[in-house]
């Protein structure tokens, strides 16, 4: 998988979240208003918090998509934001 350029590996099994934090990628998106960073938060799907643009689509749950080879994560939507 590649997030922003950068290779990042996962495990069999493991999800985009948990590969991201595997590789050191605490955080990948930032709230609207205050530019706070946020990643994985609950990890089960119940917030919010790990938003990110999966192979172009936005808003995707990092926690509850498996990752898998060739994955392009935290490309830029059509807005601009990634």
């Amino acid at each position: 998988m590649t997030f922003r350029g950068r290779t990042v590996t996962a495990e069999p099994g493991q999800s985009v979240a948990a590969a991201l934090v595997a590789a050191g990628i605490t955080d990948w998106r930032a709230t609207r208003h205050q530019g706070s960073p946020r990643g994985l938060f609950c990890g089960i799907g119940l917030c919010f918090d790990c938003l990110l643009t999966i192979d172009g689509a936005p808003a995707e749950r990092a926690c509850l998509v498996p990752a898998r080879d060739g994955m392009r994560l935290g490309e830029a939507d059509s807005d601009g934001r990634a």
